[in-house]
């Protein structure tokens, strides 16, 4: 699997039919860092991808390399008419740290401003550091939240008014 940017993969929305695959992939990762699937609370939104996430104004997309296997998802999951927030941002490990992430993060922030949303928030668990890296470079800051999922301890927000002026900056 050589993969090494945007241009090595295909991306594009999911329907219900990618409901499988993509919670293989969600709880392998999730495994892989000894957190626990959660389908009946946190992850339950992936049962009716669909109805969670495009039909009602957000986009869940899966990452595919050449052979079709699936490789990574992301979606934007709507809050309200201003807010939606990242989830599901998961990679399989071969193709980590080759700049993917980066780039499918720079995706979703044009989305979501296309979209119409003014924020996006997210939650996270310290844990994922590479992940935290690169939401606090993207101008990601952190929020204090009330809903926090169990499994994260970290939420974060961006502001989109300001994303013209966004960059990516080096977190080394």
């Amino acid at each position: 699997m050589d993969i090494r940017s945007i241009d090595d993969v295909f991306i594009r929305s999911a329907t219900n039919h990618d409901r499988d695959r993509v919670i293989e992939l969600v709880y392998s990762v999730l495994r892989e860092f000894n957190l626990p699937p959660d389908p009946m609370g946190r992850d339950a939104d992936l049962d009716d991808i669909e109805g969670n996430y495009i039909n009602p104004g957000g986009l869940f997309e899966v990452i595919e390399d050449k052979q079709a296997q699936l490789i990574g998802t992301v979606g934007l999951y709507r809050i309200d008419h201003k807010t939606c927030e990242l989830r599901k941002m998961y990679f399989v490990p071969q193709i980590r740290g080759f700049g993917l992430g980066r780039q499918i993060l720079q995706r979703m922030i044009a989305a979501a401003t296309r979209l119409g949303f003014k924020r996006i928030q997210l939650e996270t668990i310290s844990v994922l550091k590479a992940a935290i890296q690169l939401y606090e470079s993207a101008g990601f800051i952190p929020i204090e939240m009330n809903h926090v999922s169990s499994r994260c301890d970290q939420s974060y927000v961006l502001n989109l008014d300001n994303q013209t002026r966004t960059r990516f900056t080096n977190p080394e």
